[in-house]
Order: C-alpha cells, then structure tokens, then sequence
C-alpha cells in the first residue's frame, strides 16, 4: 500500500460512513405500477406519489343500482364511447348524499375492466400531482378514468386550479386515454354565498355582468361535459331498494314483505332516504334474520 493510499484510507472511511447515514435517511425508491391490477390509488410520501393497486375493488353491478336508470344508460353509453377509443366527456355527478353516484362509478369499473379500463381514485387534496399521474400513463394502451370522490372546494386550494388545467386549461391536453369522473354534492364543487349575488352588475340595455367570483366558481364545472343529477328517493322508491338488497343477502318473498315496516322505521331513525340507508337496512336485517351469511 502506497503512502498516498495509506494517508486516503481514514477519509475513504469516513465518507463511506457519511454515504451509510445519508442512505438511511433518504426514502426507499418508489414502487412500479402493477398495471395488472383493475384500479389503483393514488399514494403519496414525503411529497412523492405512487400508484398502488386495488387488486379487488368493490364489485358492484348496473342492476344493484335501482331509480337511477337514465343516469346508469347516459355513464354507459359515455364509457363505452370511450373504451372503444371514440370521443366521449369527462363526467360529474352530483346531488342528494347516498343516491348512488360513488355506486354508479364502481360499476362502471366492474362493467368495463374487461375491455380495459382502469380505475385510478385520487384524493381531493392529492389533486396536485394531476401532471405526474398524466405522465405515468400517458401512451399506454390501458383506458384510465381519474376518480374524484365527493368533491368540493374552498377558495385558493391547490386541487382547484390543478383540476381545471388538467381538465381544459393546461397548453397540455389531456390523453387519449384519460378521462375523469367526479362526484360531488355541490353542483359548481365550491360554496356558493347570497354576498356574492351583489357583485352581479347591469348596464343601461339591461345585460347582466355577473361578478367574476361566480364566474371563478361555475368555470370549473363547465369544464366537465356530461352532468349527471341524483335526487332524493321517495318512499316507494326506498322501500324498492330495500327488497332488491334483501334479496340479494339471500331473503325470501315472504322475509322481503315482512320486512316493510321494520325498513319504514329504519329511515325514519336515519331521518333520510337513500340507496346507502336501504343497502345497510338490509345488512342489517339480513343478520339478524338469515341462518348464514351470503
């Protein structure tokens, strides 16, 4: 060993200590997409996102979902149009909480995986990292639909300008193989103040100039090209829902009609009607009322 070697050695040592310790604090490489998988979430650390796959996402089918018809027929004919690789619009469902627009986007999943199309939930406030889920999958030959569940926003949150750049306002555009389905129980995605009607101007010929912070609020939703509303169910409609649920937990005809009064009573506990509270009725009367889980 020369002298040049032998006086290198300690700081040789001491660098291969600091490269250990700064190994140790720097985070492990990010997963690869397991593009195998039917949906996906969008994960994030330390300021990195991921896809992480959902290898068995809730099936649920287009005939689970009762009263909601035209809606089921116009996501069906937009999502066909668009896994056979033709022209078709981003999608946002909003209305009444619990009438099947977090359902109807599922099944739409299981309706469609088999001719390609891929799921992709991304949380509202990961909405920044739009731009990196695009260039993930930008030229592959799977068909992607971004889901954003119960969405809504507030003045000056980051998610807001990344969604309406991705959607329509980017020098980007969107992939050929893209689309996004948003649910939402607010029709324009913000809050809407009774303040903000006073900024509406007119002129000496009456046109009306509405203020630019509604204008800031209904850009966004006009971004999306198909509109799909849910309203609140009546009684007969709900009491529908709780026998098509009971018969799929495995209930008689006679079980399902001696069941009416017990799922009156359950909504009127719940103080609403919907398709989530008819579905958990009869989780619930099914239990305690089949000898063995379906």
């Amino acid at each position: 060993m020369s002298d040049l070697t032998r006086a290198l050695a300690p700081l040789m040592n001491r660098l291969d200590a600091l490269f250990d310790r700064i190994e140790a604090v720097l985070p492990p490489p990010l997963p690869a997409p397991d593009w195998s998988a039917p949906a996906f979430r969008w994960r994030t650390r330390a300021g990195r996102g991921w896809l992480e796959a959902v290898k068995q996402p809730h099936r649920i089918r287009f005939e689970d979902l009762q009263g909601v018809d035209d809606q089921k027929q116009r996501i069906a004919q937009n999502t066909k149009q668009f896994v056979n690789k033709r022209s078709a619009n981003n999608v946002l469902l909003t209305g009444a909480r619990g009438t099947g627009k977090s359902s109807l986007v599922k099944a739409v999943l299981n309706q469609f995986a088999a001719k390609g199309l891929r799921l992709i939930e991304v949380d509202k406030d990961d909405l920044v990292h739009l731009p990196e889920i695009v260039d993930l999958i930008a030229g592959r030959r799977e068909r992607f639909i971004i889901f954003c569940d119960d969405l809504s926003f507030e003045s000056g949150e980051p998610g807001y300008k990344a969604m309406k750049s991705i959607l329509d306002g980017s020098i980007t555009g969107m992939p050929d193989n893209l689309l996004v389905y948003a649910t939402s129980n607010r029709r324009h995605l913000m809050p809407e103040k009774m303040s903000e009607n006073l900024e509406t101007k007119y002129n000496a010929d009456g046109d009306i100039h509405p203020g630019e912070t509604t204008e800031e609020k209904v850009s966004l939703s006009e971004r999306f090209g198909l509109w799909l509303s849910f309203y609140p169910f009546g009684q007969d409609h709900y009491l529908e829902i709780c026998a098509h649920w009971l018969g799929e937990f495995g209930m008689s005809e006679a079980q399902i009609a001696a069941a009416r009064g017990e799922a009156l009573q359950w909504t009127l506990m719940r103080g609403s009607r919907s398709g989530r509270v008819a579905w958990q009725f009869a989780r619930d009367y099914a239990g305690r009322h089949s000898k063995s889980k379906k």
